[in-house]
């Protein structure tokens, strides 16, 4: 998949940008604060459908403007797509494709897949497991079509059976079989999420490991590790054996919106023991390892989003870096860098057909 052109309409700082691409590698330069990472993340916005960066999407307007819109052309193997992503301030947001709108936003997610690598990538080792989940179901969203409505699902049901919880506590009353209407679709649901969290986990952990190797020359190891209330007993009995703890709590405290990534390094959390040159290693390795299997489990090679990494990563870690992006067949490259010379004398180093982009 490859990006031809972008245009972007009152999209955060820009009022109107256009660009043509390369279809290797393009390169955003300028000062700190002119756009370039909003740049990447409008062309995140293209991929998923919302940023990268976790803003509301009416956030993403620029200042005194009643909208924004994204617009791009798309080459894939046999066609040209058109993509046009509109977010009034006043109404929904809406995705289009050729000019058709998709029925569900979750249907577009797959058609562009994409990996970022950025400094906020930190925060997957010093956050919550919440943040955790949501990469590793970013991750298989994009390679498996009904996962994400799985997902949408579950959430849904959970909502509904916490609000009863509540209501139960508020109003002091007990309905157990009331209650106990949401067990099925919550299993059923919640079962499939689990399998395929653990079967995507287990491809990739190896993957991370043979790229940490590479990037690192350390002789330490690193480990990807599921962990899930459901890897010890199935969904039915956790709800069971859990049912007087929620009805205290007033929540739903076991399932697989519990579920967590250890990041462990020589079997500690990397969290605790990692320096930050081997974070930092550890996380690239684990967004390379994404999009080597993103690429073998969709067939399509995902675009790859580089944001102000050189000025976060050493003379060798970069060397490493570049040396994998050529040998991997990445596809198609963007980078911002806040020094022209400096992305001049890596792009140097890949070889391939570039474009450099003042902002």
């Amino acid at each position: 998949m490859i990006i031809n052109k972008l245009t972007l309409y009152n999209f955060k700082n820009h009022s109107e940008k256009k660009f043509e691409f390369s279809p290797q590698i393009n390169c955003f330069v300028g000062n700190n604060g002119v756009g370039k990472t909003n740049i990447l993340d409008a062309l995140h916005y293209l991929s998923v459908g919302k940023s990268f960066l976790g803003n509301t999407d009416t956030n993403n307007i620029k200042k005194e403007e009643d909208f924004f819109t994204i617009d791009a052309e798309i080459r894939n193997e046999d066609s040209e797509d058109t993509l046009k992503i509109s977010q009034p301030r006043e109404a929904k947001k809406v995705i289009k494709k050729n000019d058709k709108s998709y029925d569900r936003i979750a249907d577009h997610v797959g058609y562009l897949p994409s990996v970022m690598i950025s400094p906020y990538d930190s925060n997957l080792i010093s956050d919550s497991g919440e943040s955790r989940r949501k990469f590793l179901d970013s991750m298989i969203s994009q390679t498996d079509s009904g996962y994400l409505y799985d997902l949408i699902q579950y959430q849904k049901t959970i909502q509904q059976r916490n609000a009863l919880l509540k209501y139960f506590a508020k109003n002091r009353v007990w309905d157990k079989d009331s209650l106990e209407i949401y067990d099925e679709p919550i299993t059923k649901s919640g079962s499939k999420i689990f399998e395929k969290r653990r079967e995507f986990v287990a491809k990739l952990n190896p993957i991370v490991q043979n790229f940490y190797q590479i990037i690192s020359g350390g002789k330490e190891s690193v480990s990807v590790i599921y962990e899930s209330h459901l890897l010890d007993d199935s969904f039915e009995n956790l709800l069971q054996q859990s049912l007087e703890r929620d009805r205290m709590l007033t929540y739903t405290s076991k399932g697989i919106h519990k579920d967590d990534l250890l990041f462990e390094m020589d079997s500690v959390l990397i969290k605790k023991t990692g320096s930050q040159g081997q974070q930092k290693s550890f996380l690239i390795s684990l967004k390379l390892a994404q999009m080597s299997l993103v690429k073998e489990l969709t067939g399509k090679t995902p675009i790859l989003l580089l944001d102000d990494i050189f000025d976060k990563l050493d003379d060798t870690r970069v060397a490493q870096l570049i040396k994998l992006v050529n040998q991997e067949n990445f596809g198609q490259i963007f980078i911002t860098d806040t020094h022209r010379e400096r992305t001049e004398n890596v792009v140097k180093k890949i070889n391939e057909e570039s474009i450099i982009f003042e902002v």
